[in-house]
């Protein structure tokens, strides 16, 4: 435990006019106060008073704050009085203490009023004077660093207030070392598996990078100096925390990471950043849209700093910031860098200067201002973490729990904040009471209520619009999945109907001793093998029945009722011959509407303006319609959820907005494209042109391909009144034995 001469020994180094006397004084005053109390590791408590003094010491505060520090659990733990503190030490170090004693004493029925409550008074005593905040994040940073002995949680529960509540809040006033630290202890409290791995991964990193990373420090170096430019250049691993929130945010692997080196280049003055910063474009390729001005825009929190990105040394992205020495003292400590409280001076003039000069302290008064209301303990406290993180939103769920999100999430990452199987489920959203979009940005303060239904399978596109990590990891995971699930029945399928034309009964257990042969684990790897096409039905019945020889394919039938026998068949192109109402439909069919058509029955259109509907993307009545216009060629007429319609997002001009204008007693037929997937066996075809026939449908041209031996992926194209009819259709070809899946289709 530090002996009383060393802390004024510590003051004393960067400040010679140290009041030795009035650090004395409190450090006994303390240790007598808290005479054999004991913290629950064991250790004298007054340890903890006297490190959080040399915390201060390190950011070279004043004698008043250190002071202060050595005092500040007196109130709060001991039998001292505010008048006592007052009377010894005088009214600015009593009003300092007093500003950083908890509540504890009063009434609260919720630990949310309570700690509402004391973020209030804290707060209040901070933007009277701002030293209580740099006090209290030494206590906070203190208690950290011991929580070992507590239980696992208490640990929790003071690590998750660290995260939410300090960690921001020394952010908000520029203490990034101190902000880093936090987080990262708690941190591995609160998700010790994934801190281990990324401290695993960059262990191994350091080991294949530390020659890299002097050899660019070096080159940097040298570079600067042939300009004639004096400098410090310094590299720096980044904190495990910060790195996999990136990996969060942006969803990426560790391996992806291109950026888990900075390096620092500090000069004299602004001028030689801007010099340096010459230099550095000049010798190495910048990376685009990757320099930032906060030197000329200094952040809300003071920070000033050149940031900018090269191609550096041995090909690699090298992120660099330029700052002078004062600029990267604040960039550490926040307001505890400006020197407002150093050379001995505490209070007075270097208080005003903070006041008026940093934003930080700007901030904590406005927010002071905003906050000091007539809110409950409760909404203070969900209030107060709203302004500590701007650069999130946070809704909430319809029972009032609180979902921090990045800011331009959407519904969708909502629903897998809340819980994956609701994410996985979720169909639509009421934001605030209202219907609205799944691509709808939410906004702080928004009611969200997820619309579900178990039958919801999320759709792979959903990655792109997700925001959270955890959304686009458990979307994949959905995603392959459900392709999982779908080659698991197909294959099922196929095998099934290949035992009942071999004449032969299909058993699970039959197949389970078969397994070692055919080279899989399980009966459901088998199915999805020959689903997949990588294995063929006729190998699994000759690995359960040895005996039988499964006939072998013969020659290619010329009629449609034997083309899904060819089996040596990898694709076809097959267009109908002759009328559109040919063999495949009944009765006379007018013509569709195809091409370009300035009769097209749409409204809101020019009728001088030539009008198509998207060959690739067609839209049929029902659907809701979008109009693009290409000048000098016309109207092209697209489906709402076309996915062409992605490439006019930065073009609305370009946009109309159009409706369907049809005849109820109209017979005109549109085009529709669907995709089926089918056994390959005789009398696939018939079955299918049989089911669309029947339902009137006029089928115009049709594509098969071969995805295995036992199944192939047919393209159709065909002609239907609205989307009512294909559906009727689709629904019918669903239920077909022969059919494992049939969906509408777009390019």
């Amino acid at each position: 435990m530090m002996r009383q001469y060393e802390l004024v020994e510590r003051v004393a180094r960067y400040n010679p006019n140290v009041d030795e006397a009035l650090l004395n004084r409190a450090y006994v005053y303390a240790m007598r106060a808290h005479g054999s109390q004991t913290r629950a590791s064991g250790d004298p408590y007054f340890s903890h008073p006297l490190e959080v003094a040399g915390i201060l010491t390190d950011l070279k505060l004043d004698d008043a704050t250190v002071a202060v520090a050595l005092l500040h659990d007196t109130i709060e733990d001991t039998d001292a009085t505010r008048e006592e503190i007052d009377r010894l030490f005088g009214d600015e170090i009593g009003k300092l203490v007093d500003g950083l004693t908890k509540l504890k004493k009063l009434d609260f029925i919720t630990s949310e009023a309570k700690q509402g409550e004391n973020l209030r008074k804290l707060f209040l005593a901070i933007s009277d004077d701002v030293r209580v905040l740099l006090v209290k994040l030494a206590d906070r940073l203190h208690n950290m660093r011991t929580l070992g002995a507590m239980r696992l949680d208490k640990r929790q529960r003071i690590a998750r207030e660290t995260m939410e509540i300090y960690a921001p809040l020394a952010g908000r006033i520029g203490m990034q070392s101190v902000r880093d630290e936090l987080e990262d202890i708690a941190f591995e409290i609160l998700d010790p598996e994934n801190r281990a791995m990324v401290m695993e991964r960059l262990a191994e990193q350091l080991e294949q990078s530390d020659e890299i990373i002097r050899t660019i420090i070096e080159t940097v170096q040298a570079k600067l100096a042939e300009y004639g430019l004096a400098s410090e250049v310094t590299g720096r691993q980044k904190r495990p925390y910060s790195i996999y929130q990136k990996m969060l945010r942006k969803g990426l692997s560790f391996e992806q990471l291109s950026d888990l080196y900075g390096f620092r280049i500090l000069v004299a003055n602004p001028a030689a950043c801007y010099r340096a910063l010459g230099i550095v474009h000049t010798t190495w390729q910048c990376v685009p849209e990757r320099f930032k001005d906060h030197i000329s825009v200094p952040k809300q929190n003071d920070y000033q700093s050149l940031h900018t990105t090269v191609i550096g040394p041995f090909s690699r992205r090298v992120e660099l910031q330029i700052r002078t020495q004062s600029m990267h003292a604040v960039a550490e400590y926040g307001i505890a860098g400006h020197g407002f409280y150093k050379d001995g001076v505490s209070g007075g003039s270097h208080l005003e200067t903070v006041k008026r000069d940093s934003r930080a302290f700007a901030w904590i008064r406005r927010t002071v201002e905003l906050l000091d209301g007539d809110d409950t303990a409760e909404e203070f406290l969900e209030n107060t973490k709203l302004e500590l993180f701007p650069d999130q939103v946070f809704c909430f769920t319809p029972k009032g729990r609180v979902i921090s999100l990045p800011r331009g999430a959407t519904p969708i990452d909502f629903a897998y904040a809340v819980h994956t199987d609701i994410g996985d489920t979720c169909v639509g959203a009421k934001i605030d009471g209202q219907l609205a979009p799944l691509l709808t940005e939410l906004k702080n303060g928004n009611q969200v209520e997820i619309i579900t239904s178990r039958a919801q399978v999320p759709p792979p596109a959903w990655e792109q619009i997700a925001r959270t990590g955890k959304a686009r990891a458990a979307i994949r995971r959905a995603t392959r999945q459900a392709v999982r699930r779908q080659y698991l029945g197909l294959g099922r399928q196929v095998v099934q109907r290949a035992f009942e034309r071999a004449d032969k009964t299909y058993e699970d257990s039959a197949l389970e001793a078969v397994l070692t042969r055919l080279g899989h684990k399980t009966i459901d790897d088998v199915f999805t093998a020959v689903g997949r096409g990588e294995l063929a039905s006729k190998t699994v019945l000759a690995a359960v029945f040895p005996e039988a020889h499964p006939l072998e394919p013969g020659p290619a039938p010329s009629s449609a009722e034997g083309w899904f026998g060819l089996s040596e068949m990898t694709s076809l192109q097959f267009r109908i011959p002759g009328e559109k109402a040919g063999a495949f439909h009944q009765g006379e069919t007018p013509a569709a509407v195809n091409g370009a058509d300035k009769h097209a029955p749409v409204r809101g259109l020019d009728a001088s303006m030539p009008v198509r509907f998207s060959p690739d993307n067609p839209a049929i009545p029902g659907d809701r319609i979008v109009g693009i216009v290409t000048p000098g060629e016309g109207v092209t007429v697209y489906p709402i959820h076309a996915p062409a319609l992605a490439a006019y997002e930065n073009e609305p001009e370009r946009w109309l907005d159009v409706r369907w204008d049809i005849d109820p007693t109209s017979t005109q037929l549109f085009d529709a494209k669907i995709k089926v997937t089918a056994l390959n066996e005789p009398g696939s075809l018939a079955a299918i042109s049989t089911v669309i026939a029947d339902h009137r449908g006029n089928i115009d041209n049709l594509i098969m391909t071969r995805r295995g031996v036992d199944f192939h992926d047919i393209l159709i194209e065909l002609e239907v009144q609205d989307v009512k009819h294909l559906h009727r259709i689709l629904s019918q070809l669903k239920s077909n034995p022969v059919i494992n899946q049939a969906d509408r289709a777009e390019s």
